[in-house]
């Protein structure tokens, strides 16, 4: 069966996303992460400008970040953290060479979009992220996740520093269906 053909409309709509920096959805794409992503993995996992914002350590080598693949990631196909069976934490990291281009919207949307059908009990998928951490509020409030709140000293500092002040976002099942959840 062939895709249905795109209308002047669709056209028009696709490039005026490209020019304004927006990405094509068709150009994202999500996968399980493997042990062959390791030098990706270290793109965004050795940097400290990405990480600030994650409480796992950095991984200085190559070796630690196989390790990090093979002892957290292998196993969990979304790589998630489900508790209690109606609630989800969403986490993400970008390598630095792909801020700004709308690529972790499109992303998490792809997960909205799925994760519900995946797991049907599940109601609310939650995000936290830092309180100066605006870019990935932004992200995540282009997906559609409403800002909830501020959660005082949440975020542990890495290697034992001082907990830092987050804010946490959510998604609802019923939001899939518009904000009224009609």
């Amino acid at each position: 069966m062939e895709p249905p053909a795109a209308t002047d409309g669709d056209v028009q709509a696709q490039r005026k996303r490209r020019e304004g920096g927006e990405p094509d959805p068709t150009a994202v794409s999500l996968r399980p992460l493997g042990l062959e992503d390791a030098d990706a993995f270290m793109a965004w996992a050795s940097d400290e400008r990405v990480m600030r914002f994650l409480k796992r350590p950095l991984c200085a080598t190559r070796e630690q970040a196989v390790a990090q693949i093979r002892d957290t990631v292998l196993g969990h196909p979304w790589f998630r953290a489900i508790c209690g069976g109606r609630r989800a934490n969403l986490g993400y990291a970008l390598a630095r060479d792909h801020w700004g281009r709308g690529i972790a919207a499109v992303a998490i949307s792809m997960v909205v979009g799925r994760v519900f059908d995946d797991l049907p009990a599940l109601e609310r998928l939650e995000a936290v992220t830092g309180v100066d951490n605006v870019r990935s509020q932004r992200v995540l409030e282009k997906a559609g996740f409403q800002r909830e709140g501020l959660l005082r000293r949440y975020i542990a500092g890495r290697g034992g520093g001082r907990a830092k002040d987050a804010v946490i976002y959510s998604f609802l099942s019923s939001d899939r269906n518009g904000p009224s959840g009609s």
